[in-house]
């Protein structure tokens, strides 16, 4: 288990909400892979801590879907599902499209600058090449817009959803041919919020969400294609 996750202790949470804390980052941002065994020894050992802390956070992320527990196998990481993707990109393409539309409204032309220099920061990141800066520039990016609704219920929301959009962020950055697609995406919403067109804003807004869901779904059929036929040599 060659993992660069480690334990953030924070004195203000019991151990065993600061190890559920740590895993489950580790599984939405994709620092232990779908399908990945979870054993109770080697986390124990990796985040210094006892078996017990460790045992409680894989039944929690067990009851969050993040983990399964495998009959004489033990726990593995959840793997991402069709079904899974599509009820947090149903939900997200909703509030996403609010968001756009209250933002088109609200952002000052301040906030419309850094959101220039967000975009900047994310062309820089596809230039380099490596997937979780692309990643953490992409979040910033819808950050500010998320933060030009001026909605606190709304961005608490979206705050909430993120997490669990991590894992499917990663898998469409890690598709390398989509990442230009994507600069091209943020382009549109960033003209269309400059121009005050609410309608093409949320076109483009709902273009950039359909696009991540038909190939990280894609992604997945491809996956399961993959796999091996039981029985056949």
């Amino acid at each position: 288990m060659e993992n660069n996750f480690k334990v953030n202790m924070n004195e203000y949470l019991p151990l065993r909400d600061v190890v559920f804390n740590t895993l489950r980052q580790a599984i939405l941002k994709g620092e232990l892979a779908p399908g990945e065994r979870l054993m109770e020894i080697q986390l124990a050992e990796k985040l210094g801590v006892s078996r017990t802390p460790i045992r409680e956070a894989i039944r929690k992320l067990e009851l969050e879907g993040l983990v399964l527990m495998i009959p004489r196998k033990g726990a593995e990481v959840a793997k991402i599902s069709e079904k899974s993707l599509r009820d947090v990109l149903e939900v997200r393409r909703s509030l996403e499209e609010l968001a756009i539309e209250l933002a088109c409204q609200r952002m000052t032309e301040e906030e419309l600058a850094q959101l220039e220099q967000a975009q900047a920061a994310f062309s820089s990141a596809i230039s380099r090449g490596v997937a979780m800066p692309i990643a953490e520039t992409d979040e910033h990016y819808h950050d500010i817009i998320y933060q030009g609704t001026y909605n606190d219920k709304l961005v608490q929301m979206l705050n909430n959803l993120r997490e669990q959009m991590y894992r499917y962020r990663l898998e469409y950055i890690k598709d390398e041919d989509k990442r230009q697609v994507l600069l091209v995406e943020h382009e549109h919403i960033l003209a269309a919020l400059k121009g005050r067109n609410i309608a093409e804003a949320k076109t483009a807004m709902r273009e950039h969400i359909d696009n991540q869901e038909i190939t990280v779904s894609r992604n997945i059929k491809e996956k399961e294609q993959e796999k091996p036929v039981r029985g056949r040599k």
